[in-house]
């Protein structure tokens, strides 16, 4: 599930659908723009849509050079980061020139006249994307021991963009990053609720009483997970390139690795959180979320601290994730039927929440 976060690329060969109602590009108004843009990319001949994503709107482009990726915020949203294609496609040149894999940056767009929001074009990265509860069926145990390294290895080298770099220093604001992050992700889900769920809000307000220090600041993902990143269809373990660069900011690294852990599936948990389509990470050969908090603090270097809070802020942000996208759904501002049954999801992440912070 993504929310303020979702597919930002190139699935494989039929993952595309035909564009959803109400959602269509003006072709008349993009090839204009291309043509004095990017005129490499040629004149877009067809457009089809990436189904998947839970937010952002993402299509493909098939032009008379090839294929390309075009992203644009959704309908019906506000400004913020998370619909901010300039922000979005500056991090995708950042992350080029420090050599952390992702989709390359060809053209951004912030004429209105074309499509009425900013919309930037990226190349389309062709390989496999983990997603459900089956994988390929070269995907064994020892190829999923092997992803977990490179997975880690991969989030350690994101994490090593600092706010020295003059680039990534002005993405964000690192100093109080983690009591900001509890009261905008607390602020959002109070902004788009629409049912009462106590567990929920108990797990916000605990959050807010049990800050950790700050861990420092470096660029972070903040929606690291298996299906965004590409893996190399000959080299399963190969990652070649990270998407979903939309939350991407400076701040503390162990609320990155917090988020992954909420949406990281282990064999004995609940059917109805595996049934979200986050499962794959409970096959055998994966590392266990103890684990990967383990291996993330040894590859990283950084100091022994606890798990649990953090893992507790990945559950609630993805639950508030869930009801922004569900808000949007009941408001009709989409017709995606995905989104009609995201009520059960928070209320899935608010009995998840409660659970962990009961151990605490």
């Amino acid at each position: 599930m993504k929310g303020a976060g979702d597919i930002t690329a190139m699935k494989g060969a039929g993952d595309t659908t035909a564009v959803r109602g109400g959602e269509e590009l003006p072709l008349a108004p993009l090839n204009a723009w291309l043509a004095a843009a990017a005129p490499s990319v040629g004149t877009v001949s067809a457009v089809e849509q990436f189904p998947g994503g839970f937010s952002n709107l993402t299509y493909l482009l098939i032009t008379s050079s090839g294929e390309y990726v075009l992203r644009r915020p959704p309908l019906g949203v506000g400004v913020g980061v998370a619909h901010d294609m300039p922000r979005e496609a500056r991090i995708l040149s950042v992350c080029e020139l420090r050599g952390i894999p992702a989709p390359r940056h060809i053209a951004t767009c912030e004429d209105l006249s074309v499509m009425g929001v900013p919309f930037y074009v990226m190349e389309r990265v062709r390989g496999v994307i983990l997603r459900g509860a089956t994988p390929p069926s070269f995907y064994d145990a020892a190829a999923f021991a092997v992803l977990g390294e490179r997975f880690l290895d991969t989030l350690v080298a994101i994490h090593g963009a600092t706010p020295s770099d003059p680039v990534i220093g002005g993405l964000g604001k690192p100093l109080g990053y983690v009591q900001r992050q509890v009261e905008g992700w607390t602020a959002r889900y109070e902004k788009a609720r629409t049912d009462t769920v106590p567990s929920v809000e108990q797990l916000a307000a605990w959050l807010a009483e049990h800050q950790p220090s700050e861990s420092g600041a470096c660029l972070v993902h903040n929606d690291y997970k298996y299906d965004n990143i590409v893996l190399d269809p000959v080299q399963p373990g190969k990652i070649i390139a990270v998407l979903d660069w939309e939350m991407a900011t400076v701040g503390d690294p162990l609320l990155d690795v917090g988020t992954t852990l909420g949406y990281w599936v282990e064999a004995g948990d609940h059917p109805a959180f595996k049934a979200l389509g986050l499962g794959m990470t409970a096959l055998p050969g994966n590392l266990t979320r103890a684990q990967l908090w383990e291996r993330y603090l040894k590859k990283s270097g950084r100091a022994d601290r606890p798990s649990v809070w953090y893992q507790a802020f990945g559950v609630f942000k993805i639950a508030v994730i869930a009801q922004q996208i569900h808000a949007r759904y009941k408001k009709g501002l989409t017709a995606d039927e995905r989104f009609a049954k995201l009520g059960d999801a928070v209320r899935l992440m608010g009995e998840m929440g409660g659970a962990l912070i009961a151990k605490a």
